[in-house]
C-alpha cells in the first residue's frame, strides 16, 4: 500500500496541478465578470455574433478544402504504392506538422503575397496589380496547408487497413475502378471520414496565428484573435470574458462531436511506407493518380520553398548577430525546454499512478482518479491556450506587472497543451515494462532509483527522448500565450518575428522565420530518430 501511495500522489498533484493551471484561467474569468456583469452582458452584440459566425464559417470551409481534396490524394497515393518518391512525399506531408504556424502564414505571405513570389503573374494573369491574399481566402490556403496533408496521412492509413483477402476477391469478381472504390475503399474512408474531419474542423475552430497573420481585418477576425485585440490593443476585459465564453463553447460541443464521431484529438497520423494493395495498371489510372499527387505536391512545397526562397534573400548574417535575435533564441529554447521538462514530469506521474491504481484495483471498475489520469489530460484541449493566457492575464493585472510574468506562463501553459501527446507516446512503453518487469523487480527488492536506474532507464528513455523533443518544438513555435504576456523584455522568436512583420521589416522576418523553422524541424528530426529507435 506504501509503493502503491508513492506511486499515486505524484500523478494527484499533476492533476491538482493542470486543474490549478486551467481553473485559475476560468476564476480570473468568472471574477471579472462578476466585477463588470453588465459590460461582460453587453459583449453579446453583433460583433461577437458576427465574429463568431465567421469562427464557424472558416472553420467549416477549411475542413471542406482539406478534407475533400485528401481523399482523392490519399486514394491516388493508395492505389501507387511503389512509385518513385512515394517515401519523400509522406516525409514531405508531415513537414507541415512540425512547421510553427506563423512561420507557415508568412510561408503562404511569402509565395502569394502582394510582394510574394507568384505576384507577378498572377498580376499578368489578372490584368491588374495583385493585391495579396488576406482575408479569409488567405485563412483558406493557409488551414488547407496545414491540414490537407494531415487528412491525407489519416485516410491513406485508413485504407492501409483493407485485408488482403479484400483485394483478392475484387480482383476475383474483376472490380473495375468504380466498384473498388465503392465496395472496398469507400466504406474504410466512410468510416474515418467524421473523425477525420471533425480534427479538422477543431483544429480550425482553434486557430490562432494563421487569422492574426492573414486575417485582414475585422471582417476575418475569429473569436481568439478578438480575445487577443480585446486584451492587448483595446484592454476590455469584460468583451475578453464574453469572446473566451463563446469560444469556450464552441471548442467544447467540437471535441464532442469529434468524440461521438470517433476522432483522435491528437492523431499521429502515422502510415505505413508500402500499401498491401495491388497497384493499378494501364496509362489512364496513372494518369488519373498523377494528377492529385502533383497538385498535392505542389499545394505543399511551394510555401516551403517560399520559406527558404525568402528567408535566404534576407541578410542572415546581420540577423545573426543581432542581440535581439540572439536574446529571442535563448529565451526560446530556454522557455520551451522548461515547457518540455514540465511536459514529462506531468506525463511520467499520470501514467506511472494511473498503471500503479488499475494493477491495485487487480481487475475491477476503474474509480474517478484513475479514469480522470487516463482521459483526463486529454480535455486541456478543449480550452485553447489563449483562453488559459487570457483568463490568467486578467487574474494577475491586479497584482502589478501582468508581463514580468511572460515566462513563467509560457512555460506552465505549454507543458500542459503538449501533456496529450506526450501521454500517447509514453503510457505504451511505460505499460508494457510494467507488465514484463514489476514482478522481477519486487522479487529482486528493486525500487525507487536503483529500478529506476536498472529497468525502467533503459527501457523509457527513448519514448521519453520523442515526447521531449515533440513537446520542445511545439512549444518553440508557439505563439498564443506570448502573444499576450510578451513584451520587450521577454521576446521569443516567434514573437519577434511578428514584431518585426508589424513594423514593416519583412526581410527580417522571413529571415528569422527561416531560422525557427530550422530549429523546430531539428526537433522534430529528433523526435523522429527517437521513436524509430525505440527499444
Amino acid at each position: 500500500m506504501k509503493h502503491r501511495s508513492g506511486a499515486v500522489t505524484p500523478g494527484t498533484l499533476a492533476l491538482v496541478a493542470i486543474a490549478i493551471l486551467v481553473g485559475g484561467a476560468f476564476v480570473g474569468l468568472i471574477v471579472e465578470a462578476g466585477r463588470d456583469f453588465s459590460g461582460a452582458v453587453s459583449a453579446f452584440d453583433p460583433y461577437l455574433l458576427r465574429v463568431a459566425r465567421f469562427t464557424l464559417w472558416q472553420a467549416a470551409l477549411s475542413t471542406l478544402v482539406s478534407v475533400i481534396p485528401a481523399i482523392f490524394v490519399a486514394r491516388a497515393l493508395a492505389r501507387r504504392p511503389d512509385f518513385f518518391g512515394r517515401r519523400l512525399l509522406l516525409a514531405l506531408f508531415a513537414v507541415p506538422l512540425a512547421l510553427p504556424a506563423i512561420v507557415a502564414a508568412l510561408g503562404v505571405l511569402a509565395l502569394l503575397g502582394r510582394a510574394g513570389l507568384m505576384a507577378e503573374p498572377l498580376s499578368v494573369l489578372t490584368g491588374a496589380r495583385w493585391q495579396g491574399i488576406y482575408g479569409l481566402s488567405g485563412i483558406l490556403v493557409a488551414h488547407a496547408f496545414f491540414n490537407l496533408p494531415l487528412a491525407t496521412r489519416l485516410f491513406l492509413q485508413a485504407l492501409d487497413t483493407v485485408p488482403n483477402d479484400r483485394w483478392r476477391l475484387a480482383s476475383q469478381l474483376g472490380f473495375g475502378t468504380w466498384a473498388i472504390f465503392r465496395f472496398v475503399e469507400w466504406p474504410v474512408l466512410r468510416a474515418s471520414l467524421a473523425g477525420v474531419a471533425g480534427l479538422v474542423f477543431m483544429l480550425c475552430v482553434t486557430s490562432f496565428t494563421i487569422v492574426l497573420i492573414l486575417g485582414g481585418g475585422p471582417r476575418a477576425t475569429t473569436l481568439e484573435v478578438a480575445i487577443y485585440q480585446a486584451l492587448r490593443f483595446d484592454f476590455d476585459p469584460a468583451r475578453a470574458v464574453a469572446l473566451v465564453a463563446v469560444q469556450v463553447a464552441l471548442t467544447f460541443v467540437a471535441v464532442l462531436a469529434l468524440r461521438k464521431a470517433g476522432g483522435d484529438l491528437v492523431a499521429d497520423a502515422t502510415v505505413g511506407i508500402a500499401a498491401r494493395r495491388p497497384a493499378q495498371r494501364g496509362w489512364a489510372g496513372r494518369v488519373a493518380d498523377g494528377v492529385p499527387i502533383l497538385l498535392a505536391l505542389l499545394f505543399v512545397a511551394a510555401p516551403m520553398a517560399a520559406i527558404m526562397i525568402s528567408g535566404l534573400r534576407a541578410d542572415l548574417a546581420r540577423l545573426a548577430a543581432d542581440p535581439a535575435v540572439h536574446a529571442a533564441t535563448m529565451t526560446s529554447l530556454q522557455l520551451s525546454a522548461l515547457a518540455a521538462c514540465g511536459t514529462l514530469l506531468l506525463a511520467v506521474s499520470l501514467v506511472r499512478a494511473r498503471q500503479r491504481m488499475e494493477a491495485a484495483r487487480r481487475g475491477g471498475p476503474a474509480g474517478l482518479l484513475e479514469r480522470a489520469m487516463d482521459t483526463g489530460a486529454g480535455f486541456v484541449l478543449v480550452v485553447p491556450p489563449i483562453v488559459v493566457g487570457a483568463g490568467w492575464f486578467i487574474l494577475l493585472r491586479q497584482s502589478g506587472n501582468v508581463l514580468a510574468l511572460a515566462a513563467p506562463m509560457v512555460v506552465a501553459v505549454n507543458a500542459v497543451m503538449a501533456l496529450p501527446f506526450a501521454l500517447r507516446v509514453i503510457r505504451p512503453a511505460h505499460d508494457a515494462a510494467a507488465a514484463r518487469y514489476d514482478r522481477l523487480s519486487a522479487s529482486l527488492g528493486l525500487s525507487g532509483f536503483s529500478r529506476l536506474r536498472l529497468v525502467d532507464w533503459p527501457l523509457m528513455r527513448r519514448p521519453l527522448g520523442t515526447a521531449f523533443a515533440f513537446a520542445m518544438a511545439l512549444s518553440l513555435g508557439d505563439l498564443g500565450v506570448i502573444a499576450l504576456f510578451g513584451s520587450d523584455a521577454v521576446q521569443t522568436l516567434p514573437y519577434l518575428l511578428l514584431a518585426r512583420m508589424g513594423s514593416y521589416r519583412t526581410a527580417d522576418a522571413a529571415g528569422i522565420a527561416l531560422m525557427l523553422a530550422l530549429l523546430t524541424l531539428i526537433l522534430m528530426l529528433a523526435a523522429e530518430w527517437f521513436g524509430r529507435r525505440r527499444t
